[in-house]
This record gives C-alpha cells, sequence and structure tokens, in this order.
C-alpha cells in the first residue's frame, strides 16, 4: 500500500538567480547561479511526503528524453515510485525556466507533455494501492480537469481521501469548483488563490466561505504563516524565521506537512503547523526539493 497517489505533471526547472531581468536587442547578461532543479507542482510535493517519511506512489507523463530522464533519476534518489509512470518516446518534456529574485519569481513554461495526463489512465487497481490521493497543479493539467471530479469520486468510493492544490488560473475565471470540491476532503489553496475563488477581500473571509465546502482547510499565508478550518474549529498558525535562498516550492512543501498530518490523525494546528514548517525550511537552499525537512528536522521546531 502507498500513503498517496500523486497524480500530476512532471518537468525539471532551471533557475536562473541573481540579474536575471531580460533585455531584448541580443544583449547578453550574466546571471549569479543556474540550478537545473526538480520541477512541477506535483513532483515537489511527492518529494517532500516521502521526504518526510511517506510512501509515495506517482502517475504522470514525461518524454523518453533528457529533461524526462533527469526527472525519473531525481524522484527515485527521492524515494518517490514511479513504476507508474507513462513514458511516451519522440514527444518532449515539459521545462519551466525559473528567473528568480529572491523575494520574487517570473516563470517560463513549455508545456511539453505537461498537460497529457487523463483520469482514464488512473485505474481503479492502482488507486485500491493508496490511501489518499493529491492532485496540483489543476490549471495546467488540463486534460485530466474535465474529469477531475468523476476521479475523486472513484478514488472515494475506493475509500481514499483526496486532496488539492490549484495553483493560479490564468484566466481567472475559477469556474467549475462547486463540483470538484464536493469531493475534495483537503483544499491547499494560498491566499490570492482563495480570494480570487471565493471574490473575498482576504483570507480571513475566503476561509468563511470555503471551510463549509471541504473537509480541511488551509490557506497559505507565506511568512505570515497559515490560515486553517476543519468543522467548527479554525487556526492560525506562525512561521519560522529562516534566511530565504530560493521560495520555489514552498508552497507544495508545505502541502506536504500538511498531509503528513492529516494522514496521520494530527489536530489541526499541530498539522497546520508543520506545513508551515516544512514550507518555510524548504526555502533556504535553492530548488524546491534540496531544502525539504525529515520529519525529524522539521519537529524540532513543534
Amino acid at each position: 500500500m502507498f500513503d498517496i497517489l500523486v497524480a500530476g505533471e512532471i518537468n525539471p526547472d532551471l533557475i536562473l538567480s541573481g540579474n536575471v531581468m531580460p533585455e531584448f536587442g541580443q544583449v547578453e547578461k550574466i546571471v549569479d547561479d543556474a540550478k537545473l532543479t526538480i520541477g512541477s507542482s506535483s513532483v515537489i510535493f511527492a518529494c517532500g511526503a516521502a521526504r518526510l517519511g511517506l510512501n509515495v506512489a506517482f502517475i504522470g507523463i514525461c518524454g523518453d528524453d533528457v529533461f524526462g530522464k533527469f526527472m525519473l533519476d531525481e524522484m527515485s534518489k527521492s524515494n518517490v515510485d514511479i513504476g507508474n509512470v507513462i513514458i511516451r518516446p519522440n514527444e518532449p518534456t515539459g521545462l519551466s525556466v525559473i528567473l528568480n529574485q529572491t523575494s520574487d519569481r517570473a516563470i517560463l513554461t513549455h508545456s511539453g507533455l505537461i498537460a497529457e495526463l487523463q483520469a482514464s489512465d488512473i485505474t481503479d487497481d492502482l488507486l485500491r494501492k493508496a490511501r489518499h490521493l493529491h492532485v496540483a497543479s489543476y490549471f495546467l493539467q488540463t486534460k485530466l480537469q474535465p474529469d477531475l471530479p468523476t476521479l475523486f469520486k472513484r478514488a472515494r468510493t475506493l475509500g481514499l481521501t483526496t486532496s488539492l492544490d490549484t495553483n493560479y488560473d490564468p484566466s481567472e475565471k475559477w469556474i467549475g469548483f462547486d463540483e470538484l470540491l464536493a469531493v475534495t476532503n483537503v483544499f491547499l489553496p494560498n491566499e490570492a488563490e482563495a480570494k480570487s475563488l471565493t471574490g473575498a477581500v482576504n483570507a480571513e473571509e475566503a476561509a468563511n466561505r470555503l471551510r463549509s465546502k471541504v473537509e480541511a482547510l488551509a490557506i497559505k499565508l507565506g511568512k505570515d504563516g497559515a490560515l486553517g478550518t476543519c468543522g467548527s474549529q479554525k487556526v492560525q498558525a506562525e512561521s519560522i524565521p529562516v534566511k530565504v535562498v530560493d521560495t520555489v516550492g514552498a508552497g507544495d512543501s508545505f502541502d506536504a506537512g500538511f498531509i503528513y498530518g492529516y494522514l496521520n490523525g494530527w489536530e489541526l494546528e499541530k498539522s497546520l503547523r508543520l506545513a508551515c514548517v516544512c514550507g518555510a525550511l524548504s526555502t533556504q537552499q535553492a530548488g524546491g526539493t534540496n531544502g525539504q525537512p525529515t520529519l525529524d528536522e522539521a519537529m524540532k521546531y513543534l
């Protein structure tokens, strides 16, 4: 049995840091650093959950190219089971180029095979091997979107719990979430996403509007921690002070911490605190996974 099955996109991140503001007209600029790292919200989450000690399997689609092989090698090193990944020869793995300026970043993404995973690729036999199903990058996974409510219903019928981190909607329409959230156990938006989805003016109001739609809600507030609800409970947890090197993947590491607590039956406040610690510690190194803590490392801050 796997603790978590992650259904998601596969792409590395090429992170450029320093003076990364491009100038056209064939101007060449020198940046401080360049790293090819594990990318994709779904994979970063999977690695973070595995780092905490959960047994994690992944299903997604990548090419038989340099970027695909890099991602599969790194996922295996992180103890994520890749036995169900679908490899399509002669098709390109996606790639994100991140222009990183410490406190902010811009992202350029070549979709490649990012959007190709479909609900029909995820069989009942595979679902039966897990106790929880996690989906992220909802708006990038356009072929998964239409049937995701049905997939979540199918998973819950088979005894799994479900979690969702949408990431931001580029169209800013936020359509179709009543049906999807109705079959989502844990919803993990950041503050901007929660406000956009609900039309609320702040995280508190957004939480009040979302709390009845899901079993557990955790709204990420960056350096200000997080706001969580579960039933009648509402809790705000603080983050911890860290020296930030790179914020890429911090939200996904947060998600991994929260789901660890959720699957282990922790109280809301403890799960939220672990999530904040995991998110903060992940920012101390470049890339989404290099700074992810083990459970022992994270528990020191609880």
